[in-house]
């Protein structure tokens, strides 16, 4: 799943691609590099991020979900229904939902959805990151959320750990520790740490400074390359080609040593 922000204030591309022009190529851009999902939004969630109000939304994101839609399977990254609405309208197949509230949405339009672990606003969500055991209160979360889908007819579900959302480095340490708790409950499993907070630090520098968002490709790719041999089915990154290929190798070096242990 490639990152499109149609946004002036994501954390790690704001102002990028705001223009729709610019979006839409980019979109190809990520097509071209191998992404098989392009998840296009129109509201920053980074920690701290102010909402964005729904006509403003719209006018972002509509434009480049109706141009790409007809090339490769788009996802509506939303936590709004009538923005979910209006994408589905427009050809978007997945709505990727941070709220983890609109499978009415997504039963109704016929489309797959994705259920993203936070339990607060992002302008508020740092101060809700506590937990007594992070793994086994999301696992728990998520799997209701996923069953109220089922029951409401949405075929496709992902759940999605929600790395970096109201979670400390340590809880996001965890979550990737144990994926495999994730994977275990036969929901297909999303995972998104492209470029994330907590990367930085773990790639600080010699002083102790962590690394800016430029410098996270490395950390990226290797949490990405986890994640995949951990059994996650969908990785949401900014760098989509050098991913593609750190999976595949990730995956084929897996299967070759699961052969060679038989």
């Amino acid at each position: 799943m490639g990152v499109l922000n149609v946004t002036p204030d994501s954390f790690s591309d704001g102002g990028q691609w705001f223009d729709h022009a610019l979006a839409i190529a980019h979109g190809r851009q990520l097509i071209a590099d191998g992404a098989d999902v392009v998840d296009v939004g129109g509201e920053s969630t980074r920690p701290g991020a102010c909402p964005v109000a729904e006509g403003e939304e719209l006018r972002r994101v509509m434009p480049v979900v109706e141009a790409l839609s007809g090339e490769v399977q788009v996802s509506i990254d939303t936590r709004k229904p009538a923005v979910a609405k209006a994408a589905i309208s427009a050809g978007a197949r997945i709505v990727n939902d941070i709220s983890a509230s609109l499978w009415p949405v997504a039963a109704a339009g016929g489309v797959g959805w994705i259920a993203m672990h936070s339990p607060a606003d992002p302008s508020v969500m740092a101060s809700h990151a506590r937990y007594r055991d992070v793994v086994g209160e999301v696992v728990d979360v998520l799997v209701r959320r996923a069953e109220e889908a089922r029951a409401a007819g949405v075929s496709r579900v992902w759940i999605d750990p929600g790395i970096g959302f109201a979670k400390t480095a340590a809880h996001n340490l965890s979550l990737l520790r144990h994926l495999d708790r994730f994977v275990a409950t036969g929901w297909p499993v999303a995972v998104g740490t492209s470029r994330k907070s907590f990367l930085g630090a773990l790639a600080a520098g010699p002083d102790g400074t962590p690394a800016p968002v430029v410098d996270r490709l490395e950390p990226s790719l290797a949490t990405a390359a986890w994640a995949v041999t951990r059994g996650v089915g969908m990785i949401r990154v900014h760098d989509v080609k050098p991913t593609v290929q750190a999976v595949q190798l990730a995956l084929r070096a897996s299967a070759e040593a699961r052969v060679g242990a038989a």
